[in-house]
């Protein structure tokens, strides 16, 4: 800590000489509260050491909700010049494409009264829950479809969806580098009932409603107003995603010798993206992006026929707003022409309104961003700026960002009383355990208001609305 130096009103840097083999400065975006949260884990000494790697540009970034993670710090960004700079699983996260999508009713919150029934049917729809599975069963040849084309098989050949959908989620819902073969026997075992499922961990299905609006414009392209029902839904690439990262971890701590490359920790296996190993993993990791975007996309239908039986609503009626990654690498190009192998670990995509990658409709007002806070407190939607290239790698926070662990959480909070604290503020629950409740307590997460500000401040996105949350279906 004692290396940081302000140089923004929000911004902290430590410049390349911090530590001995270091090829890049750290930047971290937080205010003095929240450097502070930072500097009680090991975040700032994992982005020191993220800034080692071979190819590394730029700098090595901290989002404002940082904290501790598996060699790199959650909420951590950092790219390598593409083709031959490095590519680490542990940048990307064993959750592959654990990432998030708002939808937005045409409903007010007098019209989903009363709340429990929904909620109580959006439970029986989605399994919650590490290792459940769910209706969806994948054989051989329907996995390598999904792995292959995401969401658009999904909606075209399962019917789980339509087809305006593919337009509203980031790069369509696939990406075209990936590559079936190069994920697992056993990643593909885990993953091949479990489209349509939650999962556990911080993982959720919300019921919110819109309480604020503080950017008129884009609210009004994003298709949000105060009073509004939405649903924003939390999860990943489960059991496949993980058995993804575990696979090439693994590999690539084999190879880093051939490579002559060496890292200050384990946890940072990484090899030149140009590499038969790099080339593979980021097949493979595209692939689990994929099942991911089709898990979320699964899901989606769920809540719509949810809402067919229950309030009589049209599927057309729960319209997808956005849905984007926050743990994926993709290939970006940057103002300066350099393309950048980008590695987002809970961070999240903040494109610009001049950015041709948004769907039409959002060209000119900016990527939508979602921020969830912690149970029972607000969520955010943010617009990505253009000034975000510049400033954090077109990158923004993904959360709140836990100030706590699982197990502190769980030693400080009795979850049959969390239950009924946030039953008594009118927020429906549905939980497995209180047990697992209580890992996702409030208390367990920083100050989300005071994340969102940040970002803010430092000019990377901007406040768009405010959901609070009346129904919370965890996993």
């Amino acid at each position: 800590m004692a290396e940081l130096r302000r140089v923004g009103d929000v911004i902290y840097e430590a410049s390349a000489s911090s530590r001995p083999g270091m090829r890049v400065p750290v930047r971290v975006l937080a205010d003095e509260e929240l450097i502070a949260q930072i500097g009680a884990d090991h975040s700032l000494s994992q982005l020191m050491n993220v800034a080692t790697l071979p190819g590394i540009s730029g700098f090595a970034i901290g989002m404002p909700d940082m904290h501790e993670g598996y060699g790199f710090p959650v909420g951590g960004v950092a790219a390598t010049l593409a083709p031959d700079g490095a590519i680490s699983p542990g940048g990307i996260g064993f959750d592959v494409n654990c990432g998030v999508r708002l939808i937005a009713t045409g409903l007010d919150r007098t019209e989903v009264e009363p709340l429990e029934p929904l909620v109580h049917e959006l439970s029986r729809s989605v399994p919650t829950g590490y290792g459940r599975g769910g209706r969806v069963v994948l054989d051989g040849g329907d996995m390598d479809r999904v792995l292959a084309d995401g969401c658009r098989w999904v909606v075209e050949s399962l019917g789980l969806g339509r087809p305006e959908d593919l337009a509203v989620i980031e790069s369509g819902g696939a990406l075209s580098s990936a590559d079936p073969s190069k994920v697992s026997s056993r990643a593909r075992e885990r993953g091949h009932d479990q489209l349509g499922t939650l999962g556990g961990g911080n993982h959720f299905l919300e019921v919110q409603v819109v309480d604020a609006v503080f950017d008129d414009e884009a609210a009004r392209a994003f298709g949000l107003v105060r009073g509004q029902v939405t649903v924003l839904i939390h999860t990943g690439s489960r059991g496949l995603g993980h058995q993804v990262c575990t696979d090439w971890v693994r590999v690539m701590d084999e190879a880093m010798p051939r490579y002559g490359i060496s890292v200050p920790d384990r946890q940072l296996a990484c090899v030149p993206l140009s590499s038969p190993e790099g080339r593979g993993y980021f097949a493979a990791m595209s692939a689990a992006a994929n099942f991911a975007w089709s898990n979320r996309q699964v899901l989606t239908h769920r809540v719509r026929e949810v809402f067919a039986r229950k309030l009589g609503v049209r599927p057309e009626q729960l319209r997808i707003v956005y849905d984007v990654a926050h743990n994926v690498a993709k290939l970006e190009r940057f103002v300066d022409g350099q393309l950048l192998c980008v590695h987002r670990k809970g961070a999240t995509r903040a494109f610009g309104p001049s950015s041709d990658e948004l769907p039409a409709a959002y060209r000119g007002v900016g990527q939508p961003i979602f921020i969830p806070g912690s149970m029972g407190t607000s969520s955010f939607v943010l617009a990505g700026t253009d000034a975000a290239q510049q400033v954090s790698l077109a990158s923004t926070c993904h959360g709140a960002g836990r100030a706590m662990s699982r197990g502190a959480a769980k030693r400080k909070v009795v979850g049959a009383e969390l239950r009924r604290e946030l039953e008594a503020k009118g927020i429906v629950v549905r939980c497995p355990s209180n047990a697992e409740l209580a890992e996702e307590a409030p208390v367990a997460y920083k100050d989300v208001e005071r994340v969102v500000d940040v970002v803010a401040r430092a000019g990377v996105a901007r406040k768009v609305a405010r959901l609070v949350p009346i129904g919370v279906l965890k996993g």
